[in-house]
């Protein structure tokens, strides 16, 4: 099989962050070899319906974005349901993003220059960090890059049922994920906002967002919703739906339209943090 090719200028270094006092989180800090001095930097959490995925999933894909960006970006190789159920991942992520600020000049990040982002179940959890960090007052993120994400455990919208793609992710695909992840809490009346932030009750407060979803895509519904209310709410919002494109159409590498979109994000995240 073919080997993912070597992006060069980009150094990667591998390190291990507590999360409590019985559990360590492995990270993947990548950074440009051409920039000096602090850099700013994102927290990036891959996706795969918080069941599947790894940073060496999203290894090449991270290592294009440091190069094009010019970032420092922290990805997370948070905990996976059902074997850890939320808030496991939550937990990961946020101790991470905790671990990136207090550690920053050792790291040579600029701590007043942090994002969050990811795409599918890891956009959803950048949500939740960003509500998290906004309600706990430690950290402070400048900009959250929303890549289709997974925001609602209810599935109730018309696209959660019109809109059932058997190709990348299905409405079975994403009740067995929901449940996997929120085990008998799933579709509750008590599901935390931090799990699925569609289900928070304000908004104000939280950093900008750039957020892009297909209009094949099941969460295009969930996806609109938030964005509206994050607007109504005063959040500085650019959202987008792409035409004919289906969920995670994104990662595919050669597509037109999806380097369009890839780019539209890359350009975002750079005007946010340069």
């Amino acid at each position: 099989s073919a080997k993912s090719p070597v992006i060069e200028g980009v150094d990667s270094a591998d390190y291990e962050v507590d999360v409590d006092l019985l559990t360590r989180v492995n990270v993947r800090v990548y950074r440009p070899v051409d920039r000096e001095g602090h850099l700013p930097a994102m927290l990036w959490l891959h996706g795969g319906g918080y069941c599947l995925g790894s940073i060496q999933i999203d290894d090449e894909f991270v290592r294009k974005m440091v190069k094009i960006i010019g970032c420092v970006v922290v990805s997370v190789n948070y905990r996976l349901a059902p074997e850890n159920r939320f808030p496991g991942a939550l937990d990961d992520a946020y101790a991470v993003l905790r671990w990136i600020f207090r550690e920053a000049n050792g790291l040579s990040i600029d701590a007043d220059r942090l994002a969050v982002g990811g795409i599918s179940a890891g956009a959803g959890l950048a949500a939740g960090v960003a509500l998290a960090a906004r309600d706990r007052g430690e950290v402070k993120l400048i900009f959250q890059s929303l890549w289709c994400p997974m925001l609602d455990d209810r599935n109730n919208y018309v696209s959660s049922y019109a809109i059932n793609d058997p190709r990348v992710w299905s409405r079975d695909d994403n009740l067995r994920a929901w449940q996997a992840y929120l085990g008998k809490d799933f579709n509750g009346n008590d599901t935390s906002p931090y799990a699925a932030p569609c289900r928070a009750k304000e908004l104000a407060g939280l950093p900008p967002v750039y957020m892009r979803v297909g209009s094949l895509d099941l969460f295009l519904d969930e996806n609109t919703a938030y964005a509206q209310r994050l607007v109504s709410a005063g959040v500085q919002t650019d959202f987008a739906v792409v035409d004919g494109a289906f969920h995670a159409f994104e990662m595919l590498p050669d597509a037109e339209l999806s380097r369009q979109v890839r780019a539209g994000h890359f350009a975002a995240i750079t005007d946010a943090l340069f």
